[in-house]
C-alpha cells in the first residue's frame, strides 16, 4: 500500500518532531534489561524507528513491527528491519519484546516469539495527575492497566519503574504538528482540531514561545514462563 501525501507529512511530523519525546523511556528501559550485543529485539509498533535506532546503536539486533504504510516507509529509510505484523515463528526467538502503548492483539500475537523466559516490555502513560498532555483539550488517552494485561498473558512480573518524558517545543505550531502526529487528537475536522489544541496549548507556553508539557511514563518489566 502506497501511504497518501497527508499520511506521509503526518509520518514525518511523528519522526521529525514527536518521536524523540519518549527518548528517556527507551534509555530507561535500555539501562535497566542492560540491552547489548547479540541481543534479539522486537520493537512493536514501532514508528519511524528511532527506539531501534537507539537499540542497535547498544549492539542488538533490532526488528520492528509498524501498521502504518508511512511509519514504515520512513523506517526503512533508516535501513531498519520493520515488518507490517509480528512474526509468528521466527528462525530465531526473540529475547526482548517492547509494547510502548501497547494494544492486546498485537501483544498476543508476538508471544509466540519470544523465547522462553524471555523480557517483555509494557509502557504507557503514568498517573493522570502527572500527564499534561492526556488532559489537552479536556481528554486523551486513558492509561492502560499494565499489570493486568501482564496478568492476561501469562507474563511473569519482574518489576516496573516511572520515567519523567517532557514534550518540548519551539513553538505552539510545532507542538500542534508533534501533538497530531500522535493519532490522540483524530477529528473529521482537522482545521477546527488545530484550532482548538492551539489554543488550549497557550497556558503551556513560556516566555520565549516554547511549549513545556511534563508527563511521567509506567513501564513494567515481565517475563515468559
Amino acid at each position: 500500500m502506497t501511504p497518501t501525501p497527508t499520511a506521509t507529512l503526518v509520518a514525518r511530523d511523528w519522526a521529525e518532531i514527536q518521536e524523540r519525546m519518549l527518548v528517556p523511556l527507551y534509555e530507561a528501559v535500555y539501562e535497566r534489561l542492560e540491552v547489548g550485543p547479540g541481543d534479539r529485539l522486537l520493537d512493536l509498533d514501532c514508528g519511524a524507528g528511532l527506539a531501534l535506532l537507539l537499540a542497535a546503536g547498544r549492539g542488538a539486533l533490532a526488528t520492528g513491527v509498524e501498521a502504518d504504510p508511512a511509519r514504515r516507509a520512513l523506517a526503512r529509510e533508516r535501513l531498519l528491519e520493520v515488518v507490517a505484523a509480528p512474526p509468528a515463528s521466527p528462525a530465531r526467538p526473540y529475547d526482548v519484546v517492547l509494547a510502548f502503548t501497547p494494544r492486546p492483539r498485537d501483544l498476543t500475537a508476538a508471544l509466540s516469539a519470544v523465547r522462553r523466559g524471555g523480557v517483555v516490555v509494557l509502557a504507557d502513560w503514568g498517573p493522570a495527575e502527572r500527564c499534561t498532555v492526556p488532559a489537552v483539550l479536556g481528554g486523551g488517552p486513558v492509561p492502560r492497566d499494565l499489570d493486568a494485561m501482564v496478568a492476561s498473558a501469562g507474563l511473569v512480573p519482574d518489576g516496573s519503574g516511572r520515567v519523567f518524558c517532557p514534550f518540548g517545543y519551539a513553538d505552539v505550531d510545532s507542538a500542534v504538528r508533534g501533538l497530531l502526529s500522535t493519532g490522540m487528537y483524530e477529528h473529521a475536522d482537522t482545521a477546527q482540531v488545530e484550532k482548538e489544541l492551539a489554543e488550549a496549548l497557550h497556558p503551556y507556553e513560556r516566555a520565549d514561545g516554547s511549549v513545556w508539557l511534563p508527563n511521567i511514563f509506567r513501564y513494567v518489566v515481565a517475563r515468559t514462563a
